[in-house]
C-alpha cells in the first residue's frame, strides 16, 4: 500500500511488485506551467509476486485520461497515487497527466532552473512526473520523445532521431524510474570522444549555459581519466554510444548518475583557474568519477529497495576514493577521508540520528542519504577488501558484475559472491551492515620473556532503538617499531572476531612501540593509554603516513584540551615534532599542509564531552587561536621561507604537485596573518593569479578583521559569476570572529543575491553559519534561532534541503544548560510548526526523542 506522512516503512515488509514492465514509452510536451506527459507502459503479471494489486505512485499530478488496452478507465486517485482494476494477463497502461515544472521549488521530478527544464528522480521524484511503480526493483527499457521550443532536448540512452522542435531517445538498458532524466534548454556542448577497450566509439558532451563553456575542459579530462581507470582497475567499460553531462544551477545534491545523462550541480562540474580553487578541482574530479562509476555500481546493477542504498553508494564511494588515491596522493586522500568520516559520520553514529549502514526502517528515504550510508558504507567495502585480499576482491567483483548484471540486488547478494569466491562465511561480517554505532576498541599490552602481547576488547556503545551490540569483525593493520625507530614488524593484518582477543609476537629483542590501525584499517575509536612521549616517537619514526599524522593530531588535541580545561601553555614538545615534519622538504607538500591542520572545534567539543567536560565553544575558539598565534610566533623566522618554497612558477595546473604546494603556502599564510594583521594576505590579494590564491588571501584578510575593502573589491570583480559569489557569501561567515557570525549571516540573507530557493546559495550562507562552531553556538542562542527560522522558510519550498540543514542540531545534548535550553527550544519550535514536511518532521523528531 502507499505510504502517507505517518507511515514507517520496514525492510522486513518487502514484497516484489505485482507486475513486471517490458517497455516504457513517454512523450513530453513541454510547457512551464502545463507540461503534458503521455505514458504508455506494457505490464505483465509478475510470477514472483503474491500481491497482484495494481498501485502506481503519483504526487502533484493532474490526470487527464487513463486507458487500459485502449479502453478508458477511471482509477481511484489519492494524494500518493492511484489504484485500478487490471487484467490478470499482459496489458498496456496509458495515461496523460499535466504538471507545472515552473512551480516546482522542491527540485524533485521535472522542474525549471533559469529557463532550463531538468529532472531529479532519486529517490522518489519520478512519481511527480507521471503515474508509475516508483521503486528501484521495477526495471524497464525507456523510449522518450520530447517536444518543445528549446534547441537542446536530452534524455537517457542514445538519440534515435530528431526534428524541428522534437527529439527521441532510447535507452536499451533496463532501469528503475529513479534513473530517468530529461533536460531541455538553450545549452552549448563541450565535446570530445572516447574509444573503449573493446573499440566502441563514444561521443562525450558536457552541456552548459553559453557563458560557462570555458569552464568545461577540466571536467572532460576528469571524465576520460575515470573511464580509463574503470577499464584498467575494474574491467568495466562504457555501454552506450553517447555520454552526456549537464550542469544545472539549482540542484539539491552534488550530481546524479542517470543512465547516459548525468545531471550535475554546476558547482561540481564547472571549473577554471580564475574561478575555482584546487579543492574545487579535486572535488569535481572525484564527483565526476563517482557518477561515472555508478554506470556499473548503481545502474547496470541497482538496489532492490532503498534499504540497500549502501550497496550502490558505499561501493561507488569506495571506488571514487581508490581513483583519487591513484591519480593524486594515496596517504593524503586517506587522511582526508578519515577527517571527513570522524567529523560527519562518527557524530551521526553516536547521536540521535544513528542508524545501520543498511537501515531497517524509514519514514522519508531522502533523510538516509547520510554519512553512514556513504562514508561508513565505503569503509565497510575497504575492510572487506583487506580481509579477502586484492586478488580475491577483484575476482569477487567480476563475479558480482557477471551474476547480477541487470539485477536489483541486495547486501546478501553482494556478500554471497565473496563467500563463493573465498569460501568464507561472512555472516559475522554482515553485522557492519546491520548494527549501528562506532565500536570502541580498547588495547592493552604485555611484555614478558621477549614476547609482546596485544589484547583487544571491543564494545559498541548504545544507540537509539538498538539492543545489545554483538562483536564485529575488525581488521587491525599492525606494525611494530623498535626502540631506535626501526620497523621490527612490517604491516600485518590481524583479524579480530571476538569481544576479547589477544595476539602474541614472540622473539623480539626489545619491547616494541605498536602502530595500531595503520591506514585506519577499521572505522573504530581506539582507546589505549599512550604517553605524549610515545606519540612524539610515532610522529618521528612511524613508516605509516596515517598513523604518523594521527599521532600529531592526537598530540594537538591533548594539548588543546589541557589549554581549555586547565589553562596550560601550548605543547612545545609537540610543536617541535611538527616542525620537523612541516619543514622537511623531502615530504609531499600536501601531506605537510595536512599535518599543520589541527583538530576542529567540533572535534574538540566532542572530545571534551567524552571526557566528562561540558564544552564551552567560546573557550575552544579562544584557545585554538592562542595555539595558532603561539605556533606562528615560534616559526616566525621560517614562515617566509616556507611560503617561498610553496610558490609555483609554472603555468597553473590543478594537479597534485602544484595543489600541494599551494596548500602548504596557504597554511603558512594563515599563520603569518596572526603576526602581521593581514599585511601579507593583502599583498597576495592584490596580485593573485588564480582563485586558490585569491580566496586564501581574502580568507586571511577576513580573519584579520580588516576586510571591508577587500570584500567589496571581490564582489565587484566576481558579481557576474554565481559560483564564485557562493564562495564570497560563505567565507565571510566561516572566517569571521564568533561574536560577528550571526549578525553577518543576517545581513547576508538580506543581500540582493541571496536566494532561498537555490541550494548552493542557501548552504553558502546558513550552512557556513552552522559550521562555525563558536559562532553558531553563541550563548544567547541567536544562531539556533536564526537557523530554525530559515529551515522553516525553506521547508515550505524545498523539504529535502531543509531536512539536511537540521543536522547541526544533532549534538544539542552535549552543551551547558543554557545553550541546551536554547537548542531544545529551537527544535521544539520547528516540530510544532503547522504544515511541517515529513522530511523535517522525521529529522527533528529523531533528535528530540531518540527511541
Amino acid at each position: 500500500m502507499p505510504k502517507d506522512s505517518a507511515t514507517t516503512v520496514y525492510l522486513k515488509d518487502y514484497t516484489p511488485f505485482g507486475f513486471t514492465i517490458t517497455k516504457v514509452d513517454l512523450t513530453f510536451a513541454l510547457s512551464p506551467e502545463k507540461t503534458r506527459v503521455h505514458s504508455r507502459i506494457e505490464f505483465a503479471p509478475n510470477p514472483a509476486a503474491t500481491d497482484r494489486s495494481f498501485f502506481l505512485h503519483g504526487e502533484d499530478l493532474k490526470l487527464v485520461q487513463a486507458r487500459i488496452d485502449g479502453q478508458p478507465v477511471a482509477p481511484d486517485i489519492t494524494r500518493t497515487g492511484l489504484t485500478c482494476p487490471v487484467p490478470d494477463v499482459p496489458f498496456v497502461w496509458e495515461a496523460e497527466v499535466e504538471i507545472a515544472p515552473q512551480l516546482n521549488t522542491a527540485l524533485e521530478g521535472l522542474y525549471m532552473s533559469n529557463g532550463m527544464y531538468c529532472t531529479q528522480c532519486e529517490a522518489e521524484g519520478f512519481r511527480k512526473i507521471t503515474y508509475y511503480p516508483d521503486r528501484p526493483d521495477v526495471m524497464a527499457p525507456f523510449t522518450v520523445r520530447i517536444e518543445g521550443d528549446l534547441p537542446v532536448l536530452l534524455s537517457n540512452g542514445n538519440q534515435v532521431t530528431q526534428g524541428d522542435g522534437w527529439a527521441e531517445w532510447h535507452d536499451p538498458w533496463p532501469k528503475p524510474a529513479y534513473l530517468f532524466a530529461l533536460v531541455a534548454g538553450d545549452l552549448r556542448a563541450h565535446s570530445d570522444r572516447f574509444t573503449t577497450m573493446s573499440g566502441r566509439d563514444v561521443a562525450l558532451n558536457i552541456w552548459v549555459r553559453p557563458d560557462d563553456l570555458h569552464k568545461c575542459a577540466f571536467g572532460m579530462e576528469a571524465l576520460k581519466r575515470s573511464m580509463i581507470w574503470d577499464e584498467e582497475v575494474y574491467g568495466r567499460e562504457y555501454d552506450l554510444n553517447i555520454f552526456n553531462i549537464v550542469a544545472v544551477d539549482d540542484f539539491n545534491m552534488g550530481a546524479m548518475e542517470n543512465k547516459g545523462l548525468n545531471v550535475f550541480n554546476s558547482s561540481c562540474v564547472l571549473a577554471s583557474p580564475e574561478t575555482s580553487t584546487d579543492g574545487n578541482f579535486e572535488r569535481i574530479e572525484s564527483i565526476i568519477a563517482h557518477e561515472y562509476f555508478h554506470n556499473w555500481t548503481g545502474n547496470r546493477i541497482t538496489c532492490r529497495d532503498w534499504f540497500q542504498l549502501c550497496l550502490k553508494e558505499g561501493l561507488t564511494v569506495f571506488r571514487d576514493q581508490q581513483f583519487t588515491a591513484d591519480v593524486r596522493s594515496a596517504p593524503v586522500k586517506r587522511i582526508a577521508d578519515v577527517i571527513d568520516l570522524r567529523a560527519r559520520q562518527f557524530p551521526e553514529d553516536q547521536g540521535p540520528l544513528s542508524h545501520p549502514v543498511r537501515p531497517d526502517q524509514f519514514q522519508e528515504i531522502n533523510n538516509f542519504y547520510t554519512a553512514t550510508v556513504y562514508s561508513k558504507g565505503a569503509e565497510v567495502i575497504g575492510m572487506l577488501k583487506q580481509l579477502v585480499g586484492d586478488e580475491k576482491y577483484r575476482t569477487a567483483l567480476d563475479l558480482y558484475f557477471d551474476r547480477h548484471d541487470g539485477d536489483a540486488a541486495t547486501i546478501e547478494d553482494w556478500l554471497k559472491v565473496f563467500e563463493d569466491v573465498t569460501g568464507r562465511d561472512l555472516g559475522h561480517f554482515k553485522r557492519w551492515y546491520t548494527q549501528p554505532g562506532t565500536p570502541l576498541l580498547t588495547a592493552n599490552e604485555d611484555w614478558t620473556d621477549n614476547t609482546y602481547t596485544l589484547t583487544f576488547q571491543q564494545t559498541t556503545p548504545p544507540t537509539p532503538g538498538q539492543g545489545k551490540k554483538e562483536p564485529q569483525v575488525i581488521p587491525i593493520a599492525l606494525g611494530l617499531l623498535g626502540p631506535d625507530g626501526t620497523e621490527v614488524l612490517p604491516t600485518t593484518l590481524l583479524e579480530m572476531t571476538k569481544a576479547d582477543q589477544s595476539f602474541e609476537f614472540p622473539g623480539l629483542d626489545a619491547r616494541p612501540v605498536p602502530s595500531i590501525l595503520r591506514g585506519f584499517s577499521a572505522p573504530v575509536v581506539l582507546d589505549r593509554v599512550v604517553s605524549n612521549e610515545e606519540r612524539a616517537f610515532v610522529l618521528a619514526h612511524d613508516t605509516d603516513p596515517f598513523n604518523k599524522w594521527d599521532a600529531s593530531r592526537s598530540l594537538a588535541r591533548e594539548g588543546l584540551i589541557a589549554q581549555i580545561t586547565t589553562g596550560a601553555a601550548p605543547d612545545d614538545a609537540w610543536i617541535d615534532g611538527l616542525e620537523r615534519v612541516v619543514f622537511d622538504t623531502s615530504q609531499d607538500p600536501a601531506y605537510r599542509a595536512l599535518m599543520m591542520a589541527g583538530p576542529s572545534a567540533n572535534e574538540l567539543a566532542q572530545a571534551l564531552y567524552d571526557a566528562g567536560h561540558i564544552p564551552d565553544p567560546d573557550v575552544i575558539w579562544t584557545e585554538m587561536e592562542r595555539l595558532n598565534v603561539h605556533i606562528a610566533t615560534r616559526w616566525s623566522a621560517r614562515l617566509n621561507a616556507l611560503m617561498t618554497e610553496a610558490e609555483v612558477h609554472e603555468p597553473f595546473a590543478p594537479n597534485a604537485e602544484q595543489s600541494g604546494k599551494r596548500a602548504l603556502g596557504n597554511v603558512a599564510l594563515a599563520l603569518k596573518t596572526r603576526l602581521d594583521s593581514g599585511a601579507s594576505a593583502k599583498e597576495l590579494f592584490a596580485h593573485a593569479s588564480n582563485m586558490t590564491l585569491q580566496l586564501a588571501a581574502l580568507t586571511n584578510i577576513i580573519r584579520s578583521g580588516d576586510d571591508t575593502q577587500a570584500l567589496q573589491e571581490f564582489e565587484k570583480q566576481w558579481q557576474h559569476d554565481r559560483l564564485v559569489m557562493d564562495k564570497w557569501f560563505a567565507i565571510q561567515i566561516a572566517y569571521t570572529a564568533p561574536q560577528h557570525v550571526v549578525a553577518r549571516t543576517k545581513a547576508l540573507t538580506s543581500h540582493p543575491e541571496f536566494e532561498l530557493t537555490n541550494p548552493n546559495r542557501f548552504r553558502a550562507v546558513l550552512g557556513a553559519m552552522a559550521m562555525h562552531h563558536s559562532g553558531f553556538h553563541q550563548a544567547d542562542g541567536a544562531g539556533y534561532t536564526l537557523l530554525a527560522d530559515w529551515i522553516l522558510k525553506l521547508d515550505a519550498k524545498n523539504p529535502q534541503s531543509a531536512a539536511r540543514m537540521c543536522t547541526p542540531f544533532q549534538t544539542w545534548q552535549r552543551y551547558d544548560p543554557k545553550r541546551k535550553a536554547h537548542l531544545s527550544g529551537a527544535l521544539a519550535r520547528i516540530a510544532s510548526t503547522d504544515g511541517l514536511s515529513k522530511d523535517v518532521s522525521e529529522m527533528v523528531g529523531r533528535m528530540r526523542h531518540p527511541s
